[in-house]
């Protein structure tokens, strides 16, 4: 009998245990290790380093539609492709960006843009960039939102816009500001990610908060993680390198609308061939999605945008 009572003990036990860890990995915020799956594919030699107008990009584009569309992202128009052209280095080429939408459960019609280009340097010389850092994070960032908006609908509707042409000029987001697809009134705020996946110093960057007094609270005011440092700075008004316009997220800047962008500093790999997955730093880049995600929790729940 005691034999008996035991098993059914434990069994209670390892049902409860089961069910406590299903708990708190439905209380996470994204799967972590599919985070990094998806940087490893689109950082491989089969996307050639993504560069506009080739085959690796055509890839890439078609990878990030089917991630939208099995996490349940609308496309932002009839579908998610918004194409266009532009000449650069003596060259027509024609680009496309990819956008996805989540309709906000209190402010439908207000926007929050967050973004992260998929273009990279392609094939020089023989050698493939396959751009890990460069931007195949930020990239593999979109989808880590898309999953957390599942369980967490923002209040704000939210544009996911993976930009096309932004080593060649910003082309993507130029286009997408000017094309009146969204009137500028209505995009709250900008959040742009190029770049997040490694630091020897465990930095990441936001950038903008000297020009708008509730991102800078909201950045000050976020929770950090251990081992992880969120610094404002790089606006051009501390010293260091302004990098107002150094991604996407100038684009906005230049209509006036609010932004953030969160980046690293520049590594011994950037813009060389040796960017590949095995030189980012996982802890960092999951912590970096995770405080990410923080700061837009209260972009989204602040009134002023």
């Amino acid at each position: 009998m005691l034999k008996y009572l035991f098993l059914i003990t434990l069994h209670c036990a390892l049902f409860s245990f089961e069910g406590s860890s299903q708990t708190k990995e439905s209380a996470s915020l994204f799967n972590e290790a599919d985070l990094l799956k998806h940087l490893k594919s689109l950082s491989s030699d089969a996307f050639e380093g993504r560069r506009t107008g080739t085959q690796g990009a055509e890839k890439a584009r078609k990878y990030i539609i089917n991630q939208f569309h099995a996490l349940e992202v609308l496309p932002f128009a009839k579908n998610y492709e918004q194409e266009f052209t532009f000449y650069k280095k003596r060259q027509n080429f024609s680009a496309v960006n990819v956008l996805g939408m989540i309709k906000g459960s209190e402010s439908p019609k207000k926007y929050i843009v967050i973004s992260a280009h998929y273009d990279h340097e392609g094939i020089k010389m023989g050698k493939i960039y396959n751009g890990a850092d460069d931007n195949a994070s930020g990239l593999s960032a979109l989808f880590s939102f898309a999953e957390y908006f599942q369980k967490n609908p923002p209040k704000h509707s939210v544009v996911l816009a993976a930009f096309d042409g932004e080593e060649l000029g910003l082309q993507g987001s130029k286009y997408f500001v000017q094309s009146g697809v969204l009137l500028h009134t209505s995009i709250g705020c900008n959040l742009n990610m190029d770049m997040i996946s490694r630091s020897d110093k465990k930095e990441l960057f936001a950038v903008g908060t000297a020009y708008n007094e509730t991102l800078k609270s909201i950045v000050s005011t976020t929770k950090r993680i251990e081992g992880f440092n969120l610094v404002a700075g790089h606006d051009g008004y501390d010293g260091m390198a302004n990098w107002t316009y150094s991604s996407d997220h100038g684009n906005f800047h230049k209509k006036d609308i609010p932004f953030l962008y969160f980046g690293v500093d520049d590594h011994k790999d950037y813009h060389e061939p040796t960017d590949d997955f095995e030189n980012i730093h996982p802890e960092f880049y999951i912590n970096a999605v995770k405080t990410i995600i923080s700061v837009f929790e209260q972009v989204d729940t602040s009134k002023s945008f």
